[in-house]
């Protein structure tokens, strides 16, 4: 049962802000599950009275409610919304800095604490896992506040990593940042999800998370 609804849900949270997300949705699609319901039923009691109830048409109390329970109910949405909203914009005290830099069409990284770590990330000719290997990894450590500074050097590209709930676009002349925590080691992927050209489905995004421990050992042997 559970393979069968895979595909109609979010991939697993590698992130607080990505859980918080998710959260949101569920507590939304609740509500408007409940609002789809109760339409329903008022349709089906004034169908079945043949539109003549006089509780229902002349009824100064259900007016009243009707008008103060849907701004009742966008209180409860928006007050999650702005405090999800400020959370993905916080940017703690970061101990590393990673920028970002979108091509046509591939990516680099640069960590900025340490200037001759330096590469660029291409798709590979035979992946693994079509359209999202790369030949070099971004590799990051887990449970790390980290700031992503993201800019392009030719077209607006889209630096997204779904499983993270990151997206921010990479745009020529401008640079926009993300906090980026990932909460568990592992493999992410994603891929640009902004139309920058005609390979623009084959610059995809790995995403390597280890322990710091592991992390200052891949420095020191890079």
């Amino acid at each position: 049962m559970l393979n069968m609804w895979y595909p109609l849900m979010f991939l697993d949270s590698n992130s607080p802000v990505m859980e918080q997300l998710i959260f949101f949705h569920d507590h939304t699609l609740m509500i408007l599950t409940l609002i789809v319901i109760l339409i329903f039923y008022n349709m089906t009691v004034m169908l079945k009275n043949k539109f003549i109830n006089k509780f229902l048409l002349q009824n100064h109390s259900l007016e009243l409610m009707w008008t103060i329970s849907p701004s009742i109910t966008l209180i409860f949405i928006a007050f999650p919304s702005l405090k999800l909203l400020y959370m993905t914009d916080e940017l703690k005290t970061p101990l590393i800095t990673l920028k970002t830099v979108g091509h046509q069409w591939y990516w680099s990284y640069e960590y900025s604490d340490f200037k001759d770590i330096k590469f660029d990330s291409y798709m590979m000719n035979k992946p693994q896992l079509r359209l999202l290997d790369v030949d070099n990894r971004l590799i990051l450590p887990m449970k790390t506040q980290i700031r992503n500074l993201i800019t392009a050097s030719d077209v607006i590209h889209s630096w997204t990593i779904p499983s993270l709930g990151l997206k921010t676009d990479a745009t020529p002349g401008r640079m926009n940042q993300l906090n980026l925590y990932l909460s568990m080691p592992g493999l992410f992927y994603g891929q640009c999800s902004e139309i920058c050209g005609m390979n623009h489905s084959f610059m995809p995004i790995m995403l390597e998370s280890i322990s710091m421990k592991m992390f200052i050992k891949w420095i020191k042997n890079y």
